[in-house]
């Protein structure tokens, strides 16, 4: 639990868990992960309830060690492993190892206590609390109802829950249905989703997957699989195609257009450290690309002059499809991030629409299910460059669905995240 409240105190103080997660000691690292994200997915409901427990808020080391105490507990009536004692008494000794808490022991002791006796009674007390209820900030809850009105509470209910192992099987390498049963063979049953997803019923180490290390397969959500195909489907591809992937790091759809065609590839990413992700990768994968450090909106330090057949922008964004993946970003992101990331899509666009060539295509994606980082964005692209023909999309993809522009089903595997995804074509003159 010191751990899991290190984490939870990092996200409070706005580090997000990838920072704070390779500094756990490795043995722990998985327990501590799987803590966190329930403590996050629960952190509304926790702040709520530890405002009525504590008159004065203590510092904020205590404070993050009873919210993670009190998230687990509540996310316990989900039916977790956890026994309520058991979790205070952790928490109790968690406080005792560090100086800075070890003097709130009791304090801790107490309140935790308090809320097993008084759990009901407290969880109705905050239950007319948006944020506790829903546990996501207010204005990403308003936000959510104004773009999707009839779906925003079937979002935050998906969005707090875990979002499944969702494999992409390398089709150069084995067919999809046959990996399915190499799996089925060892135990592991799954469901086919989309041309190349297989949605895992139950996670394991990819260490544990057949052929992984060949490249038989990647992780990789059903929803960013969508990429590959909406870029490259409809006509004939060979290596004298130049492709630009501008926002490439970690490699997951670069990878997947090489799948799919022989390539002339770019990929760029601004962050020199993520791309070597992308090499290790294509690696594993037997592919190679030709990878830069860049930005893709300053094309005058890596563009060569040679316009490109297809651009894939999958354009910085506030992540608030992916929250089911990464519990932080819903806590890390403010209000104002919104307009800010608009404004950093809309010069790529306006940057990498000029390297296309006419009759090209450039796929337009960002992982949010708000409006202005999708529908809106594309409406007012598309008013400016008259060039520009919007192609059919799949649009607005929300999370745990199992097909675009599919409904909620219990029933289904729900390997899809949240979502936006464009094809814009640019006409001939």
């Amino acid at each position: 639990m010191h751990e899991t409240a290190r984490c939870v105190l990092a996200v409070e103080q706005g580090h997000s868990l990838s920072e704070v997660l390779p500094r756990v000691p490795a043995g722990m690292r998985p327990g501590t992960q799987a803590l966190s994200f329930q403590a996050l997915r629960h952190l509304g409901t926790a702040r709520a309830v530890a405002q009525r427990l504590a008159q004065r808020a203590p510092a904020p080391p205590v404070l993050a060690l009873l919210h993670a105490s009190l998230a687990v507990l509540i996310a316990d009536e989900e039916g977790l492993q956890y026994q309520p004692h058991t979790v205070v008494n952790q928490a109790v000794d968690a406080a005792k190892l560090a100086r800075e808490t070890r003097m709130q022991a009791g304090f801790l002791n107490a309140c935790l206590r308090r809320f097993l006796r008084e759990r009901r009674t407290l969880l109705e007390s905050v239950a007319q609390d948006p944020v506790a209820r829903w546990n996501h900030p207010r204005w990403w809850i308003e936000r959510l109802q104004r773009d999707h009105p009839d779906h925003w509470q079937t979002i935050l209910q998906a969005s707090n829950r875990p979002g499944p192992m969702v494999l992409r099987v390398n089709r150069r390498l084995v067919a999809r249905d046959a990996y399915a049963r190499t799996l089925s063979d060892l135990g592991l049953e799954t469901q086919a989703l989309g041309e190349d997803g297989l949605v895992m019923a139950t996670p394991l180490p990819v260490d544990r997957l057949p052929g992984f290390a060949q490249g038989h397969c990647s992780v990789q959500d059903g929803a960013a699989q969508l990429a590959a195909g909406l870029l490259l489907d409809g006509r004939e591809w060979s290596a004298n195609d130049r492709v630009l992937d501008a926002c490439a790091a970690p490699g997951g759809k670069t990878a997947h257009l090489l799948e799919r065609a022989d390539l002339d590839l770019l990929a760029l990413d601004v962050d020199a450290q993520r791309c070597e992700r992308i090499h290790d990768n294509l690696r594993r994968l037997g592919f190679q690309a030709e990878v830069k450090a860049a930005d893709a909106g300053q094309p005058d330090t890596w563009w060569d002059g040679r316009p490109f057949n297809a651009i894939l922008l999958d354009a910085p964004c506030t992540a608030a499809g992916i929250v089911r993946r990464h519990p932080d970003v819903r806590w890390l992101r403010r209000a104002t991030d919104v307009e800010q990331l608009v404004a950093i899509q809309r010069r790529l666009l306006d940057t990498l629409w000029p390297l296309l060539k006419p009759g090209g295509r450039l796929v337009y994606c960002t992982c949010s299910v708000f409006h202005a980082e999708g529908q809106d964005q594309v409406r007012a692209f598309l008013e400016r460059h008259t060039d520009a023909v919007l192609a059919p999309s799949p649009g607005h993809l929300l999370p745990g669905t199992a097909a675009p522009g599919g409904e909620f089903n219990d029933n289904e595997p729900g390997g899809y995240d949240g979502f936006y995804y464009a094809r814009l074509d640019k006409v001939l003159p």
